[in-house]
């Protein structure tokens, strides 16, 4: 069974929603930045995946699931409502299927695709596996997953800054073009931030001052080309680059603590396409304070706004 209640027409491909059955408020907030930003409305889809417990309670099981899931979503809808100004539009969806399937066969016709994370403790994420590391890694767009505790930094609050994660600059054009977008929209600073090491115990033998120094001038010598092969995507933005000897997953996760958005690649664009995410990602994903955006490093169509001017809220 599927239901798509369309409230509007847009000809802006939408924000998408995943909409859990805990309140959705911080991805609500994020999504709404965005929609308000890029012009577009919001598209909530809510996934209903059954285990029949016996044939005699099967008609008894759908009619209750599908009573809740429609208040769930109701809620939602109201929520965002309130969120979103007037000619912005919503939609949503109820859908019967797997959490991961559904929402990435739905991913294609949007922009974009924002997730809640829920607080669960480590072992509870080994059980029960993470929605949002199997729709970052399959998604057709880019996928933000939003810490149920965050909430958006106030109006007077400092200077936000969206830090990036690069690892070869060279093959960082998508990634770093997707950070320098959300960063403009935003008013925020940029920070790359590049780090390496070695395996094991040889990190601290071979990891000398002078090859320390070096290092770091290569690295960021490629991240400014890098930059600068955007052309004017890039100018004008304040950018702060970051390179240093340390393990990926503690840098980018102590970034996080002071970021507003943290930007990584899903995978590395030379793997085939379909490859799962890996341990840095998966790490960052589990353990980061800040909304984290999952982005293809792959070159991909870019939907572009109609709005000349981005609001920032």
């Amino acid at each position: 069974m599927t239901e798509h209640h369309t409230v509007a027409e847009h000809d802006v491909p939408p924000v998408l929603v995943a909409v859990g059955h805990d309140p959705m408020d911080a991805a609500l907030e994020l999504a709404v930045h965005v929609a308000v930003r890029e012009g577009c409305g919001l598209h909530l889809l809510h996934v209903l995946h059954h285990v029949a417990q016996g044939p005699e309670m099967v008609l008894v099981d759908i009619v209750d699931l599908e009573h809740a899931a429609r208040l769930v979503l109701g809620a939602a809808e109201e929520r965002a409502r309130d969120l979103l100004p007037e000619g912005l539009p919503v939609s949503t969806q109820l859908v019967w299927g797997g959490p991961v399937s559904s929402i990435v066969a739905t991913s294609k016709d949007t922009r974009m695709v924002v997730l809640q994370r829920r607080p669960l403790s480590r072992v509870l994420r080994v059980v029960t596996r993470s929605t949002s590391s199997g729709v970052a890694a399959h998604a057709h767009v880019p996928v933000v997953s939003v810490p149920a505790r965050w909430s958006p930094p106030g109006s007077g609050d400092a200077v936000p800054v969206v830090t990036v994660g690069v690892d070869v600059p060279e093959r960082a054009e998508n990634v770093l073009r997707a950070a320098v977008h959300e960063a403009r929209g935003r008013g925020a600073t940029l920070r790359v931030l590049h780090t390496w090491s070695f395996p094991g115990a040889y990190d601290d033998i071979i990891v000398s001052r002078v090859e320390h120094e070096r290092w770091t001038e290569r690295a960021t010598s490629d991240i400014r080309e890098a930059l600068s092969g955007l052309g004017e995507e890039a100018t004008g933005l304040t950018v702060e680059i970051e390179a240093r000897h340390a393990f990926p997953g503690d840098a980018l996760i102590q970034a996080a603590r002071t970021s507003d958005l943290l930007v990584i690649g899903r995978h590395d664009p030379l793997v085939p396409a379909g490859s799962h995410l890996g341990p840095v990602a998966r790490a960052v994903l589990r353990e980061a304070v800040c909304p984290v955006m999952l982005a293809d490093p792959r070159p991909r169509h870019h939907w572009t706004t109609h709005r000349q001017h981005a609001d920032v809220v």
